[in-house]
């Protein structure tokens, strides 16, 4: 009866159970909106095999992912979109920029129609750099990701730091796109 008791229980922490399910079982949005967009779809082929990690399923649907990968360029008039589907998604949730534009505006970093960095927008958990960032790094950046994961813990999840909501320094007042951005923050407190 020992024998058979010691081959057939195994003893872990809760923690370990779901964060194991939950690297395991990450459901990514898609979210492409220029040329890492591609790199990010080759991911999903045969040839990088992106279902080994459980992420084969890209949803259409924010309720759906609890990952949003955002791959490419993000324009001021694309930002309210990119907050609304992150708040649409259920927690826990993750971001991974893709990508130097996504990370800080890559190239275009001067142009007035771009986000200087997505994490303005929502905040990021993973940065996978270059222009664009060929799909092994895409699937390295998933791994950290994954690694993050594993150190989450189900009675208390990391505090994220949240964007400040506060586009001042990059749109004009009365823009209407950094109003319809400051309708999708909480209201700031004032002191």
């Amino acid at each position: 009866m020992g024998d058979e008791l010691n081959e057939n229980v195994l003893v872990t922490s809760v923690d370990t159970v779901l964060n194991w399910a939950r690297r395991s079982s990450v459901w990514p949005l898609m979210f492409g909106l220029a040329c890492c967009a591609i790199e990010m779809i080759c991911t999903a082929a045969s040839r990088f095999d992106i279902a080994r990690f459980g992420m084969e399923l890209l949803r259409p649907s924010p309720r759906q992912a609890d990952l949003m990968i955002v791959a490419g360029t993000v324009t001021w008039k694309m930002a309210p979109p990119i907050r609304r589907l992150y708040l649409q998604m259920p927690e826990p949730k993750w971001v991974v920029a893709m990508g130097s534009c996504a990370t800080r505006g890559g190239p275009f970093l001067d142009a007035y129609s771009v986000v200087p960095g997505v994490n303005l927008i929502v905040p990021v958990d993973v940065y996978v750099p270059g222009c664009p960032p060929r799909p092994e790094a895409l699937l390295h950046g998933l791994i950290m990701l994954q690694k993050k994961i594993d150190k989450d813990s189900f009675r208390r999840r990391p505090t994220r730091i949240e964007p400040s909501g506060d586009f001042s320094a990059y749109l004009p007042a009365g823009d209407p796109v950094a109003m319809e951005l400051a309708s999708l923050f909480p209201p700031q407190l004032v002191s």
